[in-house]
């Protein structure tokens, strides 16, 4: 069985998780410039198996897609384009995900300075995202 990995897209970075081969933990593995995520997945990929991508979804409150789909949405194709033809990639809700993080951080006793460590939030964010993900039925399929 392989990986999955999870991405916190953003315009500046992207915060990495993967879980183990066994996929019951997930963890964070990079904070990646936006600009080179293409790269990162693919050489990512080519050493680990990895069986499919789980990508922040940003809602609103309502359930619609956040003006930052403008961003995800390209960088997705680029990334489909770069993968095996098929290669799943799932897109799932991040609705709180940075203040999800930011609050582990703090139940953790992350000091001050580190809670703004805004790429430590990024890979926290895609933990999280990861693990929403693996608590799911849909992950079981």
């Amino acid at each position: 069985m392989g990986r999955l990995l999870a991405i916190d897209y953003g315009r500046k970075r992207c915060g990495i998780a993967v879980t183990d081969s066994l996929r019951i933990v997930a963890t964070a593995l990079a904070t990646v410039p936006s600009a080179g995520l293409v790269d990162f997945i693919k050489d990512y990929i080519s050493r680990e198996p990895v069986d499919a991508i789980v990508v922040g979804l940003p809602t609103t409150m309502s359930g619609d897609p956040s003006e930052s789909m403008r961003y995800i949405t390209p960088a997705l194709g680029r990334l489909r384009k770069a993968l095996p033809e098929g290669f799943p990639i799932v897109m799932w809700d991040e609705r709180f995900t940075s203040t999800l993080a930011h609050r582990a951080m703090i139940d953790a006793g992350v000091r001050k300075k580190g809670r703004q460590d805004k790429e430590a939030i990024d890979r926290m964010a895609a933990v999280i995202i990861l693990n929403s993900y693996l608590d799911s039925p849909q992950s079981k399929k």
